[in-house]
């Protein structure tokens, strides 16, 4: 099972792009976290400028909000979920190189038998320490150009297709 966490993410637009990606990825719940915006307005209708990207992946993946980010995960781990963040950090590594043993738990093989939450942050801070410190995966996307990151919505498209293919 496939779960995506969005830690304080202010564009709605990222956000409806990666509820696009993660129904295209096969993942079955978006965690909102912190100030990320959910689909939803405070009346309870679609925002129309997230519908504009999501294109109804806000009715195949289930949208849920989370005042905070850490808690969440904490529950995810006793739910026996794997956390992987996506963040360029010194114990990081390419996303391509995720093998399936770290995934594993003891006495199974590979990825598809594990339950993965896959934790991307703020289009300029990323995530902090304390996300970092309780994952158990960082991935990275390795930069070839000038620029030192990817879009939030794009990297997650990256990673998220990359632990599709490997179930």
């Amino acid at each position: 099972m496939l779960v995506a966490v969005l830690h304080n993410i202010r564009s709605v637009y990222n956000v409806g792009s990666i509820f696009r990606t993660a129904d295209g990825a096969g993942f079955s719940r978006v965690y909102c976290c912190g100030v990320t915006p959910t689909p939803f307005d405070r009346f309870g209708h679609i925002r129309p400028d997230f519908a504009k990207v999501a294109l109804g992946a806000e009715r195949s993946v289930a949208p849920e909000r989370r005042a905070a980010t850490l808690p969440l995960l904490k529950k995810l781990k006793r739910e026996g979920y794997a956390v992987l963040a996506v963040e360029q950090e010194e114990r990081s590594v390419p996303f391509y190189k995720v093998a399936g043993s770290r995934l594993a738990r003891p006495g199974q093989r590979g990825p598809d038998r594990r339950k993965i939450a896959l934790v991307v942050g703020n289009e300029v801070r990323g995530l902090p320490p304390s996300i970092l410190k309780i994952a158990d995966v960082i991935l990275e996307i390795p930069m070839h150009g000038a620029k030192e990151s990817l879009n939030v919505a794009v990297a997650f498209g990256i990673a998220a297709y990359e632990l599709a293919s490997r179930r």
